[in-house]
């Protein structure tokens, strides 16, 4: 019968801290979500550029092309952020 006040005391410990993991995850997933959007906007600007030194002639299509990615890629990153500070906000 000694064990069941450890185990109450267990179970309050972790109801307490439950908002921390909350803030953490979701720290963790806003930051994740910069540094993912940096490294494909990154790879999409240098692969953008490569094609155009390759053709010329095709710069004003890949260029056009490369930007919408871009807003793309920027859209997907600001909806994790926000999704992130959503979470945040309920702790």
């Amino acid at each position: 019968m000694t064990i069941l006040p450890l185990l109450q005391a267990a179970g309050n410990f972790s109801r307490e801290y439950t908002g921390a993991w909350g803030m953490l995850g979701a720290g963790i997933g806003a930051g994740l979500a910069t540094i993912g959007a940096g490294i494909g906007i990154g790879r999409l600007a240098g692969q953008a550029m490569d094609g155009m030194a390759r053709q010329p002639e095709m710069a004003a299509r890949i260029q056009t092309g490369a930007i919408i990615f871009a807003a793309l890629i920027e859209g997907v990153a600001l909806f994790a952020v926000v999704i992130a500070f959503l979470i945040q906000g309920k702790f």
